[in-house]
């Protein structure tokens, strides 16, 4: 049988990737330290699942070297989505954003690299991001009616765009980021590096500070008062997390022919909505209008973000499949059935905040 790691796998996308790669037949051991409120609903969301038999937890962290190395030396296969996801608490607390991103990356690729034989060369991705990029201050953005958009890339952000870690989260990601690809050049390893846009979907708790779109479904559903930053009209291509699971299939399917390969992962240009699209979707969905204030734009964030595509459909066959308003229709429809527990979840985000 083979064997699944995934490290952050109590996350929301560490989950999703769990259980399809259960579905599949796989042994998949979930690794997490469940530090983020929420994750310990999405393990119980695992455990309930038919092929759970096959399913392994460890409570422990990827910053923890001497615990990891075991469980990557055993696997087939590692989705590392493990790590501190969100800009603004990278800028408030550095150290600790370093330390989960960057060295806990470190630890994966350094671990498998000891593990090396030749019978065990495991498929190594990364869940990196368009952070990376930076605030590609030099890309010509346009205000066309009511979006952003490019002037030069019709088909939004490729691989070839240049570097410009911004923010402690853009640079730790980006270490991450940088560590992956050289270890396949240098070593070997079977790694492939996913910079990936807007990932959406059921069980994700998102906050004002990570997962926006979930975010605003979730105050659309539980009548919470919402605040923009900027004036709405930034756009993102937003993916849903089925069609991203899809993505690491393929590369698993297709590790030695992609290995040290990276993808800009997101819905493309046919899945780039603005905020006031979600809005305008979200307020059809529910029959009234959302309680909506605007702030003044937050530092690093760009007017719009477009990944190009092509790359993972010629390399990997692979194309996303849910339409937008399909999307966020199934996020709005499982928010509706989870109301209780999203209010438990949102209250326990509050307090935390509120404690330090």
């Amino acid at each position: 049988m083979p064997h699944l790691l995934v490290t952050g796998g109590a996350g929301f996308i560490g989950s999703h990737t769990a259980r399809r790669f259960l579905e599949r037949g796989w042994h998949v051991t979930v690794y997490d330290n469940l530090s983020r409120v929420g994750s310990e609903y999405a393990l119980n969301w695992l455990r309930s699942q038919p092929a759970s038999a096959n399913l392994s937890f460890v409570e422990a962290d990827v910053r923890d070297y001497e615990r990891l190395a075991p469980f990557v030396a055993e696997a087939d296969a590692i989705l590392h989505a493990a790590g501190q996801t969100a800009v603004t608490t990278s800028v408030v607390k550095p150290r600790p954003d370093f330390e989960a991103n960057a060295l806990g990356t470190f630890n994966v690729v350094e671990a498998a690299r000891e593990s090396l034989r030749p019978d065990h060369n495991p498929v190594i991705i990364y869940t990196s991001t368009n952070k990376v990029y930076g605030g590609m201050e030099e890309t010509g953005v346009v205000l066309k009616e009511d979006h952003y958009g490019y002037t030069d890339l019709p088909q939004g952000v490729s691989e070839s765009q240049p570097l410009d870690f911004h923010s402690p989260y853009g640079c730790s990601k980006g270490t991450g980021d940088q560590y992956v690809h050289d270890y396949a050049r240098i070593y070997g390893l079977r790694t492939v590096v996913f910079r990936q846009s807007c990932i959406y979907g059921v069980w994700q708790f998102g906050t004002e500070d990570q997962g926006w779109l979930a975010h605003f479904t979730i105050a659309a559903l539980l009548d919470l008062p919402l605040t923009i930053y900027g004036d709405g009209k930034q756009v993102r291509d937003v993916l849903y997390i089925d069609d991203l699971v899809d993505a690491y299939e393929a590369v698993i399917a297709r590790a030695d022919a992609v290995a040290g390969q990276i993808f800009n992962i997101g819905g493309g240009v046919q899945r780039a909505i603005s905020l006031l699209d979600l809005i305008e979707m979200l307020e059809a969905m529910r029959g009234r209008p959302m309680q909506i204030a605007y702030d003044q734009w937050r530092p690093g964030d760009q007017r719009v973000y477009i990944s190009d595509i092509r790359k993972a459909n010629n390399l990997l066959g692979w194309q996303p499949k849910v339409d937008v308003q399909d999307g966020v229709r199934r996020l709005y429809e499982w928010a509706q059935e989870h109301r209780e527990l999203l209010l438990s979840v949102r209250a326990r985000v509050a307090g935390k905040i509120v404690g330090g």
